[in-house]
């Protein structure tokens, strides 16, 4: 099954989606088709709706189907660009380097916990123009958010990995091409996040999304098929629920898994009920309300259909067909390109710690990837341009962002590695502890999210400075995760981290103090998804950082030998964790020798909770 690069889209039999006779190209950065009619039809509206013709309502909803979000900060807003899978190509980042140094005020890209790139501070009149800047290097923001098909995830390392049964990137491009602009899913009850995963390891965490797909083979009539285990109706935030498996196996090739998902979004799709509380509206507590065995047999009887006749579910002209072997950078040039030694000159410890940390082998002999540590997934219009070079010298060209905010480069020589980190050291991205303790992870928070209630971004930069200063050397140790969110939503995924927290706050007299609920042994690795336990005592932000130390330290002293974070966590119990803490969860009073604790960080008026409403359940 090969088809050419460059596929015409066929009429699609009520499909919805590309009923455009537009382009489909099998290229790097070009996953979903770019409509131009679309950026007319933004500036027309926006226009309208700054000229009082719309109501904000109606435009809201209009907006976020365009990807373009509301902040906290009046008159601004932030654009989230989709990168299906992740994948990102030179000419992209340098689209978004100049789309980051001509219209983000702070000079900051923004790579998120779901692999888009969001673009914050940004005037709606402006938006139009950003919008039509990115879409010649194939960027689309098309859906990014509202009640649609989100952008769908996925393995970074998916056809370089070893033990995955096949690579899903080709069926992923399918996915996100059929659904994006389909008729089913523009206004459903709620969001769709959905995960393609690679191997049983699940990197893609397919257990906290709405939809996840896991690689299956399956021998019928004598031929190994290829398919997908399907699961529905994980999430986290205020009801968190690990997604159950509906279906064993769904066929790839002949297009089942995406009939199965069109039925199942069908079917939340008509649930009116989940409509009157847009809080509690989404596909998990359907799930939950009825069953997994029942929601699989309405599922199996919504395939009965007619509708199901109308649709063309062939998948030659959809798959995103690309072989990033076939496109290699040039030995020869990437040597040229580098004034640095191709190997490290006697004992380069930081290289080392790098190559440790940060580098993994590919299941291609000879070749590596190497993950960007980008502390708290900001990077300026520098490294964006940066990285694109590094990029075009020593990988395929096509690297791929994670969950962890950070950026996977793939198919490196093994023989350039010593390049390619003093290339990233250049630009401020040689950083060794990618996925380690260090490589904190949390969400915007009150930088600019409407929900936020803490600033969870300054919280990260607390706690990321305190575990660096603590020189943590124990191997076990590093492995321990740590994620804040601004607000109980969990957008940095804190319900999952080793080490999670999420916004709250402390009344003290007619004074409010900004602060954290923690969450201890929550996991996301090896294939298990687990939630943390949510601790009994609140913490002033100012003191996060100690107890972060107080408890890192306690497990390094008291665990029994090779015993890992959560293990111990188990053994001792929560309650240990909690006495260990209970002196900074006391009240404080306000005066002069405390009023920082009633500042959050990185701001300096007195904290106050400022919840807008968000736009997410719009």
């Amino acid at each position: 099954m090969e088809p050419s690069t460059t596929q015409p889209v066929p009429k699609p039999n009520g499909r919805g989606s590309l009923a455009n006779p537009e382009v489909i190209e099998n290229v790097p950065g070009r996953v979903i088709p770019i409509l131009e009619h679309e950026f007319d039809d933004f500036t027309s509206e926006a226009a309208t709706f700054l000229d009082g013709g719309t109501p904000e309502v109606e435009f809201i909803g209009f907006r976020l189907k365009q990807g373009v979000y509301g902040q906290r900060q009046a008159d601004v807003q932030m654009c989230r660009i989709k990168l299906p899978f992740g994948g990102v190509t030179p000419e992209q980042m340098e689209a978004l380097a100049d789309a980051v140094a001509t219209y983000a005020p702070l000079g900051k890209g923004h790579i998120t916990t779901r692999q888009n790139v969001q673009i914050h501070h940004v005037p709606l009149m402006q938006m139009a123009e950003l919008l039509r800047d990115i879409a010649p290097s194939g960027l689309s923001t098309r859906e990014g958010c509202g009640n649609t098909v989100r952008n769908v995830t996925g393995d970074p390392w998916a056809g370089v990995c070893e033990g995955e049964l096949f690579d899903p990137t080709p069926y992923v491009g399918a996915f996100v091409r059929y659904f994006v602009r389909n008729d089913v899913c523009q206004l459903m009850p709620r969001k769709i996040k959905t995960a393609f995963t690679a191997t049983d390891e699940d990197v893609a965490i397919t257990g906290i999304h709405d939809l996840g797909f896991i690689p299956r083979v399956r021998e019928i009539d004598g031929q190994q098929v290829r398919g997908f285990e399907f699961r529905v109706g994980g999430g986290t935030s205020i009801m968190p629920r690990i997604a159950p498996t509906i279906f064993d196996f769904l066929g790839a090739d002949d297009g089942e898994y995406l009939r199965v998902t069109e039925a199942a979004l069908r079917i939340f799709d008509r649930q009116d009920w989940l409509r009157k509380n847009r809080a509690r509206a989404r596909i998990k507590v359907l799930v939950d309300k009825v069953g997994p065995e029942a929601f699989r047999e309405m599922v199996i009887e919504e395939l009965k259909g007619d509708w199901v006749t109308q649709r063309d579910y062939t998948l030659d002209p959809l798959l995103f067909v690309y072989d990033e072997a076939e496109h290699l950078s040039d030995p020869e040039s990437s040597a040229t390109a580098s004034s640095a030694p191709s190997s490290p000159d006697g004992d380069d410890a930081d290289f080392k710690r790098w190559v440790k940390a940060n580098v993994a082998p590919q299941r291609q002999a000879g070749f590596s990837t190497a993950t960007v540590r980008i502390v708290r997934g900001d990077l300026t219009p520098d490294q964006f341009r940066g990285l694109a070079v590094i990029m075009r010298d020593f990988s395929s060209g096509y690297a791929r962002t994670t969950v962890q905010q950070n950026l996977v480069l793939r198919w490196v020589r093994d023989e350039t590695l010593y390049d390619v980190w003093q290339r990233l050291s250049e630009i401020g991205l040689g950083e060794a502890g990618a996925n380690q303790i260090v490589d904190v992870v949390s969400c915007p928070g009150t930088d600019s999210c409407k929900l936020g209630i803490t600033s969870s971004m300054g919280l990260n930069a607390a706690v990321a400075e305190r575990v660096t200063s603590m020189a943590i050397e124990d191997e076990l140790t590093k492995l321990v995760h740590i994620k804040m969110s601004g607000c109980p939503n969990g957008c940095s995924q804190h319900h999952i981290a080793n080490i999670g927290f999420y916004g709250a706050s402390i009344k003290v007299g007619t004074k409010t103090i900004p602060a954290y609920v923690a969450h201890l042994a929550g996991t996301y690795e090896g294939g298990e998804v687990a939630y943390g336990t949510r601790l009994k005592v609140r913490l002033p932000a100012k003191r996060v950082p100690d107890a972060v130390e107080r408890w890192l330290r306690f497990y390094e002293s008291d665990r029994v030998e090779a015993e890992l974070f959560n293990d111990f966590v188990e053994r001792v119990g929560t309650t240990a964790f909690e006495d260990l803490v209970r002196d900074l969860a006391l009240p404080v009073e306000f005066g002069l020798e405390t009023m920082n604790m009633f500042i959050d960080w990185n701001r300096k008026v007195p904290f106050e909770v400022i919840r807008g409403e968000g736009e997410c359940a719009v």
